[in-house]
């Protein structure tokens, strides 16, 4: 009967977005959408011409009636109504699931604001709701700007990222007016769990399909009394098309993390023959500065140093080897003056002989901003990618710089406070990775266990990150012996076991390992879990469990292969049920995890590795000291 239920509900549902109610003066009153499943419904009205919607689940009310217009100020009329559905499932060229089913209830609605012609696109998910608006004529007196009201409890809590910086601290909306608009912007995915401990994500996507306008921008409306979002259409094109604003559902936080509607509304990819564009992991220079190996080598910016990482690549199957900042001395368009310190021909020929693959650094500040010859450059330098650091928060630029590395076949991981092109993943792969959030020992200072599952449950949102987890030599970092870790002595607080976890649990296509060769080699039977992992490659991800500013649990699948990465801030015992295993089949599991005598601040580098067999339906219990971690990997035996 529960079933049947649910099948009326969504027949039902999708009969009510095929009608109009119309009042006897012939005027719109009110039309709905359900989601597939029958269970969220938005209900759309146009009461005294102001367009509004409102957001139920289970006929419980989730978001309060609240506008959404393009043209704010003027009076709207509802012209007509179209329904559709869809159903259909698509392959990313590289992500957290190798097939994504995109099945959706739309209601297009065609709008007149006092002679002005939009529509607007309303797609109903099961776990998400997204809203577009279309403009084919744009007066010249007009000013449009996508403008959202979201009507959230009073009591609910907001968590907001804040760029490269930690996560501000979690306010309630009654509180909002209190928060100084130039010191705490709220930035998306803004994260919001209302009182029944159920959670929402306000963001957007598709932005690169939306030439014209500025990335989101939220702030409370004291006069209304509400959260806002709103962008201004900058453009003097008479058509426009508006990002597609977002709004995800999820009972668990940790669910929004795999929520796949953000790269379903997206635009589908656009590079013709993607075969080149490869995730993995890549070693990097520049935290390894400095660093003296037991054979008394000493790190630097020079060939030895990098013939060292590349043969170190080469030998545990690592895809690629960054080399950052000064490289070179003078920046020209289409050429770069090289550093006497190193001999880059040499060091490319020595890579592509041992089937090393080498992304490479540029600082936007030292050269000629949006320098087209620069992406050409790159790819005659035999580069596979390039880290584009300080471009500015430019919509524009951001967009532009994808789209031309993706024509001189370039992968490009966006440095420094990047604009968060979410769903640009599936546009444009090539977009592998970019640094929205406070990369570790990045601005030389050190995040703590808490903030990073802050931004595992936060930033991650809006896509990939590039947060250099992984680091092995824990004790040398806080002791000061590198020329660019963080300047605060002891202040990295984290385990070996949870640095391998984390670079499992923030989802990239590029994994940057920031330590040098001989910390990883030191403790190879560890770094066995991050050599093992397919990056980018995943056939299915799942957040097992999650609790902000706690613990996060992060399985992903490859073929038959699962690992799994947890880390507690406080310290702790998960339970995790492997009951997503395939019943009847024996399996070898690998543990890496603290050890009893691991402590974060005095012993971080104590570790276990220790292997057993287990079949589905078995529970582990993952221990983990403060600031600590477990990880897994299990494979058919």
């Amino acid at each position: 009967m529960p079933y049947l239920k649910i099948e009326l509900k969504k027949i039902i549902g999708f009969v009510c977005i095929m009608l109009l109610f119309f009042s006897c003066n012939n005027h719109f009153i009110q039309t709905e959408i359900i989601s597939p499943n029958g269970i969220i419904k938005i209900v759309l009205e146009n009461e005294n011409k102001v367009f509004t919607y409102r957001v139920l689940e289970n006929e419980k009310e989730i978001i309060s009636n609240s506008e959404i217009s393009m043209l704010q100020g003027l009076k709207v009329d509802v012209l007509k109504t179209k329904a559709k559905e869809a159903n259909k499932t698509w392959n990313p060229v590289w992500g957290q699931f190798s097939e994504i089913k995109n099945n959706y209830n739309e209601l297009e609605v065609a709008l007149s604001y006092q002679g002005t012609s939009a529509t607007l696109f309303v797609r109903m998910y099961d776990n998400g709701v997204a809203f577009r608006f279309k403009m084919n004529e744009v007066s010249n007196n007009l000013n449009p700007s996508f403008f959202m009201e979201y009507g959230l409890a009073e009591t609910s809590k907001l968590f907001s990222p804040a760029g490269i910086k930690n996560p501000i601290e979690p306010i309630a909306i009654a509180d909002l007016n209190k928060l100084n608009p130039l010191k705490d912007q709220l930035k998306m995915p803004l994260v919001i769990e209302n009182k029944e401990h159920k959670f929402l994500s306000l963001l957007e996507s598709d932005l690169v399909s939306a030439p014209g306008f500025n990335v989101i921008n939220f702030k409370f409306d004291t006069e209304r009394n509400k959260l806002t979002s709103k962008n201004d259409f900058i453009s003097e094109e008479k058509n426009l098309i508006t990002p597609w604003r977002i709004i995800l559902l999820g009972d668990k936080i940790g669910n929004l993390l795999t929520n796949t509607v953000p790269l379903n509304v997206a635009a589908p990819n656009k590079i013709e023959n993607p075969s080149w564009i490869k995730p993995g992991k890549t070693l990097w220079d520049w935290r390894v500065h400095g660093y003296t190996a037991e054979d008394g080598f000493k790190y630097g910016i020079n060939n030895e140093s990098y013939y060292r990482f590349i043969d170190f690549a080469a030998e545990n199957n690592i895809e690629y080897f960054m080399i950052d900042d000064a490289w070179y001395t003078d920046v020209k368009p289409g050429y770069m003056e090289m550093s006497d310190k190193l001999d880059l021909d040499k060091v490319t020929k020595y890579a592509k002989k041992k089937g090393v693959s080498l992304l490479l650094y540029y600082d936007r500040r030292q050269g000629d901003y949006g320098d087209k010859a620069l992406f050409p450059y790159y790819k005659s330098l035999e580069m596979k990618g390039i880290k584009y650091g300080f471009m500015g928060e430019k919509v524009p630029f951001t967009r532009e710089a994808i789209q031309t590395s993706a024509d001189n076949n370039l992968l490009i991981d966006f440095h420094d406070s990047p604009v968060p092109f979410t769903g640009v993943t599936r546009t444009y792969p090539n977009a592998i990775t970019r640094e929205y959030c406070h990369a570790q020992q990045d601005s030389r200072s050190a995040f703590t266990p808490k903030t990073f599952i802050r931004m595992a449950l936060i930033n991650a949102i809006q896509g990939p990150l590039d947060m250099n987890n992984g680091i092995f030599d824990i004790s040398g970092v806080n002791a000061g012996t590198r020329e660019k870790g963080p300047r605060k002595l002891n202040s990295l607080n984290t385990t070996v076991a949870a640095e391998a976890a984390r670079t499992l649990i923030i989802f990239s296509g590029l994994v940057c390992i920031p330590d040098p060769p001989e910390a990883y080699a030191a403790k190879s039977d560890l770094f066995e879990f991050i050599k093992e992992l397919p990056i980018g490659k995943w056939d299915e991800t799942k957040v097992l469990q999650a609790k902000m500013d706690k613990y996060i649990s992060t399985a992903r699948r490859n073929g038959e292969n699962w690992y799994i990465g947890s880390v507690h801030a406080d310290g702790g015992t998960l339970e995790i049920a492997l009951d997503f295993l395939k019943e009847n089949k024996p399996y070898k599991i690998t543990y890496y995890e603290d050890a009893e005598n691991t402590d974060s601040k005095t012993n971080p580098e104590a570790y276990i590795v220790r292997s057993s067999t287990v079949k589905k339906g078995a529970i582990v219990k993952a221990n983990m000291v403060a600031g600590g971690g477990h990880c897994m990997w299990i494979r058919p035996n």
